[in-house]
């Protein structure tokens, strides 16, 4: 098995059952892709067809508003999945973009390649299930931390989810995520010191 699906075939199986000729003929339908630092790979305003999984590197997901400012919502690292599930389930124009933080391969598997896991996979819809229940938790965990949790709890969760972040990802981006400013997140980083 090549080395760009074997990752995503572990995790996989570890979300659902799948054996050997169902897997055959679902990755054969996989698209591996490198991004360069800095590449977006999701435009808002564009329909999300795909969802993205992680083979090597960091991924970025993150809002603009009316005056350009950028909100980091969400990092994807290695053995994980990133897409606007709103925009990919909908076909709406998506509110949101994915941008590459670091050299990074993917496997990309389009909603016709979802859909069709769901008929042809014996768990195929359980496994949209549990990844639709995954993003679920993510989103209500995120909205819990910025309306109930101090700037000093969400550094905490951050560094507990991500605990590499401080190394791989620009402050601006960590403190945007954080929603404080890159002043503010310089003096937690002092108080953990």
């Amino acid at each position: 098995m090549s080395i760009d699906i074997e990752c995503i075939h572990r995790v996989l199986s570890s979300i659902i059952e799948i054996d050997d000729k169902e897997w055959e003929y679902f990755s054969g339908l996989f698209e591996v892709k490198d991004f360069k630092k800095k590449e977006i790979l999701l435009h808002a305003d564009t329909i999300c067809k795909n969802i993205f999984f992680v083979n090597t590197g960091l991924l970025r997901i993150y809002f603009t508003d009316n005056n350009g400012r950028e909100s980091s919502f969400h990092f994807v690292p290695e053995n994980d999945f990133a897409t606007d599930y709103e925009s990919f389930l909908q076909h709406t124009p998506s509110k949101c973009y994915i941008q590459a933080l670091e050299d990074t391969n993917v496997v990309i598997i389009s909603n016709n390649v979802v859909l069709d896991g769901y008929k042809k996979l014996r768990y195929g819809e359980k496994l949209g299930r549990k990844l639709s229940e995954k993003y679920f938790i993510l989103y209500c965990n995120k909205i819990h931390a910025l309306y109930t949790l101090t700037p000093i709890e969400r550094y905490r969760v951050m560094n507990k989810l991500f605990p590499y972040i401080l190394q791989r990802v620009p402050q601006h981006y960590i403190a945007s995520y954080l929603n404080i400013s890159p002043v503010h997140l310089s003096r937690l980083k002092n108080e953990q010191d």
